[in-house]
């Protein structure tokens, strides 16, 4: 087959495999087509947009220039919020694909537990990404003894994005970096003319996020992983502790009102601190570099900036939430021997490049990061210096993320005490038939 460098969206349905006995056939067939050029088909399964699909393009065609006789069908998943429900209905309706992006540790676990993974731990030392993937990364990506995922890029979940120009409007010489600081700086920036120092985007998922970093600065990484194993109830009073900073937060007037916060998603609020210049912080992911960078053309370092959580002095100040994202293979994939040879690519230069240039960090030893940032740098620095723990919610199982992140809206609408204990008991409640 010919190269081709457009990815055409679409769903064929397939067959899906399954049992031993297709199982075997394939490990046979994969074993054959290790002999075998790298070519034909390869279906890759996608949920990525924006500028982050742009970047991802632009990997992929590298990758079609160094293997010619590959062609890249592309399953695009759309929708808004959480995506597990889109892949998992593509998936489960009879969508056949070689390799997938996920983000999800407790999806991964879903679908391997469901038969639908093939272990990588094969290509890992043929292609000998143990020199060029820390053994932490492999772990992230392993369940008990097996490795299924290939990290590709991480980012700090606990740094605070802005827009440099709001802090000197406000008269705020540096960013804040005791809570104390942080909370005194919203009088400033509202007499400054903002009409909300902190976005919140409540509509999905993205308002959790300060509450996951308030957990690991007031309890620690240990209760945030007993947590999201349900180790210890959501009604803890360490639990209930990191919630109420949240409401300290909250009634000390960051965040404007509850239904505007609950009508915007992450994009929309950054909008709103980078475009309409009407909010100043915005606690979110590294992917809003590549967003800052690409789609606001403004330049890093200078119109923005990026710092890390405010500490509290409860003796946790030295751990930050991380996410990453990772590359699977199925089981059932036509084309294993192309798979393999994907993700390989993703840890070359010439990938780990692309990514650094476009505002993220690669975790493969063959990136140049003299591409990095101001704000990268920050970042990975950060990532390097804290004890980590990863983002709470894309640990939970889908049913109890799901109201975790309901009740947490609910908590938005009345930050009281009264409701703190409500909405933790609702969230107890439905973690005891979820595990």
């Amino acid at each position: 087959m010919t190269n081709s460098s457009k990815f055409m969206p679409e769903i064929r349905r397939r067959t899906l495999l399954a049992g031993a006995g297709s199982t075997a056939l394939l490990a046979i067939s994969g074993a054959a087509r290790a002999q075998d050029p790298v070519s034909g088909e390869l279906v890759v399964l996608n949920w990525l947009g924006g500028s982050e699909l742009d970047m991802m393009h632009s990997i992929q065609k590298a990758f079609l220039a160094k293997y010619p006789n590959v062609t890249i069908r592309e399953v695009a998943i759309t929708g808004q919020g959480d995506m597990r429900g889109g892949i998992r209905t593509a998936l489960m309706g009879g969508e056949v694909v070689d390799v997938l992006f996920n983000t999800w540790p407790a999806f991964r676990k879903e679908l391997a537990d469901a038969g639908m993974l093939r272990p990588i731990d094969d290509p890992w030392k043929s292609f000998g990404w143990d020199k060029l993937i820390s053994q932490s990364w492999k772990d992230l990506g392993s369940i008990g003894d097996k490795t299924y995922g290939l990290t590709y890029t991480f980012g700090d979940r606990s740094g605070i994005w802005y827009k440099k120009e709001h802090l000197a409007k406000a008269g705020i010489a540096e960013p804040p970096k005791t809570w104390d600081e942080f909370v005194a700086s919203f009088a400033k920036l509202t007499k400054a003319g903002y009409a909300a120092p902190v976005a919140i985007p409540g509509k999905y998922w993205a308002h959790a996020e300060w509450f996951e970093t308030l957990l690991l600065r007031t309890a620690g990484v240990e209760t945030a992983t007993k947590l999201g194993a349900h180790e210890i109830p959501w009604t803890d009073p360490a639990v209930k502790t990191a919630l109420t900073k949240y409401a300290e937060m909250m009634t000390a007037g960051c965040c404007g009102a509850a239904n505007i916060m609950l009508a915007n998603d992450w994009d929309g609020e950054a909008d709103q601190v980078f475009q309409a210049n009407a909010k100043n912080y915005l606690l979110i992911g590294m992917w809003m570099n590549n967003r800052a960078k690409n789609d606001y053309k403004l330049v890093e370092g200078k119109d923005y900036g990026l710092f890390q959580f405010p500490s509290l002095g409860m003796g946790h100040d030295d751990t930050s939430s991380v996410d990453a994202k990772e590359l699977l293979v199925t089981t059932n994939g036509p084309n294993p021997k192309a798979a393999d040879a994907f993700l390989d690519f993703w840890t070359s230069a010439e990938a780990a490049n692309i990514l650094a240039k476009a505002g993220y960090a690669s975790p493969s030893s063959n990136v140049d990061t003299s591409f990095y940032g101001e704000v990268q740098k920050v970042a990975t620095q950060a990532v390097a210096s804290s004890k980590l723990q990863f983002v709470l919610g894309d640990l939970l199982p889908g049913d109890l993320v799901d109201e975790y992140r309901v009740q947490l809206q609910k908590f938005l609408q009345d930050p009281s005490g009264a409701n703190i204990d409500t909405v933790l008991a609702a969230i107890e409640t439905k973690a005891q038939g979820s595990y």
